[in-house]
Parts: C-alpha cells; structure tokens; sequence
C-alpha cells in the first residue's frame, strides 16, 4: 500500500509500467469535482471510474473488507474525507464468500490492522496484498477509482 499527495504521483511511476498512465490521467482532468459518476476513460490496461457516496459507519464499511486478485487499485480524493481500514492479505484468515472472478473481489470478516484517512489530493495505491474496506466517514464523499491490471514481474 502506498498513500501519498498527487504532487508526488511521479515517484511511483517506476513501480508498474501503467502508473505513469494511470497519474497523468488524473492529473489531466482538473475538473474532476464536477465529474458525474461512471466510467470516465477506459485503456487496454486501465478502467477509471467516478463514485460519489454518503460516508458509513466502521461497521459498514468492514462488511466490505475486500482485496483484488487481477488488479492495483489508485483511489484518488476528490472531495470529501475518506476513511479506509487496511489489513496485509497474509494475516487475513476468515474469508467472507468465494472468489468473485467477474468482478475481482474476494471479501474477509478479519479485523483490520490500522486505519487512515485521505482527503482531497491524496491517493492510496491497493496492491492484490492489500486488503482494505473503503467508503468510510461522514457526509458526502468523492472518488476516482483506478483499476490497473496486475501484472507479475
């Protein structure tokens, strides 16, 4: 997991060859707050979509405790505060449902390990190691959400 600022986007670049992409996609749409929901550019390797939602509570947001075996996920802040719980895949032992194939999510019932906030300008990259719950916090919340197709080296 990485969480940094968008002004620093560039220092990941070197990590997946679709980084790069994936940034100056971002950073080329500055009129993302008025963005309406959906898919906003879909790549060979990249989806990116808008999602604007009302914040949940802890509890909520853990039954959505989920980790991508296909994909590196860029959740950009474009408004609001959002709260995430993480936990490294290795330590989660209680699964929550099979395999979604189709949309390439796997849930578990472990608690995470620590929780963070991001706001307007930050970024968390999600690697298939990573499991998080999104979508917590108060109020009205904006995202963009990066789908970067896993490549193994």
């Amino acid at each position: 997991m990485i969480i940094d600022t968008l002004e620093n986007a560039s220092k990941y670049f070197s990590i997946n060859p679709f980084f790069k992409e994936a940034f100056e996609f971002i950073m080329g749409h500055s009129n993302l707050e008025k963005a309406e929901d959906g898919t906003v550019g879909t790549f060979e390797n990249l989806k990116a979509f808008v999602a604007t939602f009302q914040g949940v509570s802890k509890e909520t947001g853990l039954s959505k405790f989920e980790c991508h075996d296909k994909n590196i996920d860029i959740q950009y802040c474009i408004s609001g505060k959002e709260t995430f719980g993480w936990k490294p895949r290795q330590k989660c032992v209680i699964p929550n449902g099979d395999y979604n194939p189709e949309k390439d999510v796997r849930f578990f019932s472990d608690a995470p390990d620590l929780f963070f906030e991001l706001a307007k300008g930050q970024f968390v990259i999600f690697f298939p190691e990573d499991v998080h719950a999104p979508m917590i916090g108060e109020g009205e919340i904006k995202k963009l959400v990066i789908k970067i197709r896993y490549k193994h080296k």
